[in-house]
């Protein structure tokens, strides 16, 4: 049974009213009542549901980690047993440190869903019977939709009128070629790849036009049935890698403390609920339990900043990729030039300046309707020719396999196909030349002469396409087998001159790590021209001939010799970019055409514009404002700085964390008490996580951001082991002057060395913020604030009227004045220590 229409006959059998009538629909579309009411049933057959963040959902997420929900269930036993106030108390900071991650992920989950409604794929179709834009996943059964090159089908649909009609099946069927589809019935048992007459959804359409009514979304297509898992789950990314990798560290280290303490202290006949409530709370101690929220504050926090420099960013992990992006693919026209063709001449095949090459060439691009292009704009602008004399019958319209585009009008001698296209394409389809005196001569003599001309033309950088024509009598219709035996009229010389500052804008991307690599359709010549132009030169250039003699072992070897590659096919695309990052690149690709969708997916980070066809803008996880490298660049910044947050809140963390916890695991071993009560512990960990939530506004400093940056576990688990046992020292010292100098009782060694763990891990973030020396690297007004703000409450608490709640006693001044001390100290040899330990690893 189909999953389109588990209901016989199958829709591509139908006629249209058939159809229409069995969808309760119309050519002019559902009325916006009928669209309301099928929205529901609509979103919950949904592939993707639609990303709004439910708050109920988002709350629950807080406390889903299993070391929270024992622990909650430790605190509610222990409720029941005997201890009530610490259990409530337990309770207490455990919801209030779910609370603080909800309350920072709601607003940063709101803040992306804002940004995300900035780059939506809308669909063009009819409600009311007038043409509206509507996002893509609003669409129903029953929608009529009109739909161009460029556009993804957003359901799968039955054709009711077309023109010209090639569609990309290549996502779902793998063709290679696009298919050609036309309004008609079929059997009910007609395959797949033969519906002609159907649109499926995940599909593009290449060129032409139609309209065509929805028949299913979501699950209820082709796609669905057999794509649904791969599109639920996307592609990981390197930086959710990374944080899966520190996930399994984190619980490597947890579990092994956590087993040993508890069993140890049960070996010493210590209360086993005690010691099982004191091994978790180590256990949450141990866990930067508040890391999703911090990745996800500091993620938006960098795709809001991102954002106000025109860059949107869809996916929030995909920030971490464009920041260790190291080679950046990107096509030619718009990018590195304006991308506003202009035309400099019409001449024939001996250079002479033409009017008649001026007028086919008009003729074809006033005509065409298949595919809207800067080339056709700027010659219907260029050209004040009166062509009211000439009526279009047909077109063959461009594809990327030809690269020719041909219309057929009918005119005063007959009717006539004019062919415009790439000039080798337009000569093959050539048997003869015009000359400049109007006499046609063979192919064969004129063909050196048109290839030293195009030859020059494309070393000065200009683009230039072929123009030929044939009377064919009274035909008023054309195929592809029609471009033959044509007459090569001359050439048209376009220019796409680069864009002022562009040389300075790759000089840039390359001061920031990124080797810039050009993919362009053009001309081995005109790429060439340019790429010297913008400070592409001195390498050589490869095209697709190229491309095609190498196999990927080969490409794979030979890739990073050239930086300029020309005369590319669409499928090269994704070749290049495949072997860039199997020769170990972080790959970005930059595209908007409709060609791109396969790089686009192919790469790291795919990047595409605002004004990108909707397949290019859907396969992107990056789309800018603007197509400027330049806002490019600013957005690398802004990528590595969120990254570089990201990572100090891990340092941070894990070092304090590690080594507080290990102390504290230590001393339980030798104390004839626990240390810190499961409650002392949970407080230590809420309070010191206070000034890590205002990482993301952290200053970043500039050598962070000069170059790529990657997760690295091996230096994580180094930097955990050399600062976390530095933090140790420390609290052994302390435990020193409790213990030997100040004979502290119980309460109040618990009361000094819960002081000294929160004054010291928050000041300690201070230093271990920046590679700097900490003088030398001004941290963020928000971080300074809440740091100090956490010192101030920790000195307080034990003279404040909650200091019994949690069992804690007033310091003397002297124990005061020592945790200063010891504070000092360990800053100054954290920053020591923290020098030695950079230049080591630089060494490595």
């Amino acid at each position: 049974m189909d999953a389109q229409q588990p209901q016989q006959p199958a829709f591509w059998s139908l006629s249209a009213d058939e159809l229409l009538g069995r969808l309760g629909a119309a050519p002019q579309g559902l009325t916006a009542a009928q669209a309301r009411e099928r929205l529901a049933a609509a979103a919950s057959r949904a592939l993707k549901p639609r990303k709004r963040s439910s708050t109920p959902a988002l709350l629950q997420s807080q406390f889903r980690s299993p070391l929270v929900l024992i622990l909650l269930f430790a605190a509610a036993l222990s409720f029941f047993l005997r201890d009530r106030p610490d259990a409530v108390i337990i309770l207490a900071i455990v919801v209030a440190s779910g609370l603080l991650g909800f309350w920072q992920e709601r607003g940063a989950a709101d803040a992306v869903e804002r940004l995300l409604a900035m780059v939506q794929v809308k669909v063009r179709l009819l409600r009311d019977g007038r043409e509206v834009e509507i996002p893509s996943d609003e669409v129903v059964p029953g929608d009529v939709v009109l739909v161009s090159a460029g556009a993804g089908i957003p359901g799968d649909c039955a054709l009711l009128e077309s023109k010209d009609l090639f569609v990309d099946e290549a996502a779902l069927t793998g063709e290679t070629y696009p298919v050609e589809k036309t309004v008609t019935s079929l059997p009910a048992d007609t395959p797949l790849h033969q519906r002609v007459n159907v649109l499926f959804m995940g599909t593009h359409v290449v060129s032409g036009t139609a309209k065509a009514v929805v028949v299913g979304v979501g699950r209820d297509t082709e796609f669905g049935r057999v794509s649904e898992r791969l599109r639920l789950k996307p592609t990981e990314t390197e930086f959710e890698r990374g944080v899966k990798r520190f996930g399994y560290l984190l619980m490597e280290v947890t579990l092994v403390l956590v087993i040993a303490i508890f069993a140890i202290n049960v070996y010493f006949a210590r209360p086993v609920l005690d010691s099982f409530l004191f091994s978790l709370a180590l256990a949450v101690g141990l866990t930067p339990q508040l890391l999703p929220a911090i990745i996800t504050i500091n993620l938006a926090h960098g795709a809001r900043s991102m954002a106000a420099n025109k860059v949107i960013v869809k996916r929030l992990a995909s920030i971490e990729n464009l920041g260790s992006m190291d080679v950046l693919c990107s096509d030619k026209t718009g990018t590195l030039t304006g991308g506003e063709a202009r035309v400099q001449a019409a001449l024939d095949v001996e250079g002479k300046d033409s009017e008649t090459v001026l007028l086919y060439a008009a003729i074809n691009a006033c005509y065409e309707t298949g595919f809207a292009n800067p080339i056709d704009e700027a010659i219907r602008a260029y050209c004040k020719l009166d062509l009211s004399r000439y009526r279009k019958l047909d077109e063959v319209p461009y594809d990327f396999i030809r690269k020719r585009l041909t219309v057929l009008v009918s005119g005063e001698t007959g009717n006539l196909m004019v062919t415009k296209g790439a000039v080798q394409n337009v000569v093959a389809v050539c048997s003869s030349a015009e000359t400049a005196d109007g006499k046609t001569i063979a192919m064969a003599a004129a063909r050196e002469g048109i290839a030293e001309r195009f030859e020059a033309l494309s070393r000065e950088g200009f683009r230039t396409l072929g123009v030929a024509c044939r009377n064919v009598g009274s035909e008023a219709t054309i195929a592809r087998e029609h471009e033959a035996e044509m007459t090569f009229l001359g050439f048209l010389v376009l220019s796409d001159p680069p864009k002022a500052g562009v040389a300075e804008t790759v000089q840039g991307l390359c001061d920031l790590g990124i080797a810039l690599k050009m993919i362009t359709g053009d001309s081995r010549l005109v790429a060439d021209h340019v790429g010297k132009q913008v400070g592409l030169s001195g390498r050589p250039v490869f095209t697709g001939a190229d491309l095609h003699a190498m196999s990927d072992e080969a490409l794979l070897r030979r890739v990073n010799e050239a930086d300029v590659f020309a005369e590319v096919e669409p499928n090269q695309k994704e070749r290049i970019i495949l072997a860039l990052r199997k020769s170990g690149h972080v790959v970005g690709y930059l595209g908007d055409g409709i060609n791109d969708a396969s790089a686009l997916h192919a790469a790291d980070v795919g990047i595409s514009v605002e004004g990108a066809v909707d397949v290019a803008k859907e396969a992107a996880t990056i789309v800018l404002l603007e197509k400027d490298l330049g806002v490019l660049g600013q957005g690398v910044r802004d990528g590595r700085r969120t990254f570089a947050n990201t990572l100090k809140y891990v340092f941070m963390a894990t070092s304090a964390n590690f080594g507080n916890m290990f102390s504290m695991a230590g001393a339980s071993l030798f104390l004839s008490f626990l240390p810190l009560l499961p409650k002392q512990i949970l407080l230590t960990n809420l309070m010191t996580d206070f000034p890590e939530m205002t990482i993301a506004t952290d200053s970043v400093d500039a050598e962070l951001v000069q170059q790529p940056r990657r997760w690295d576990i091996g230096f994580i688990r180094r930097f955990m082991l050399t600062f976390g046992s530095l933090s140790s020292v420390f609290d052994v010292l302390t435990f020193g002057v409790l213990l030997l100098v100040l004979h502290a009782p119980v309460r109040l060694f618990r009361t000094g060395w819960f002081v000294e763990s929160v004054v010291s891990a928050s000041l300690i973030v201070l230093v271990l913020r920046s590679r700097r020396p900490f003088f030398r690297s001004r941290p963020g007004r928000y971080l300074v604030i809440a740091t100090l703000a956490v010192v101030a409450a920790t000195l307080a608490l034990p003279f404040s009227p909650l200091a019994g709640l949690f069992g804690f006693a007033p310091l003397p001044a002297l124990l005061l004045v020592a945790i200063g001390v010891i504070t000092a100290v360990y800053m100054l040899a954290a920053e020591l220590a923290k020098h030695w330990f950079y230049n080591r690893a630089r060494l490595l």
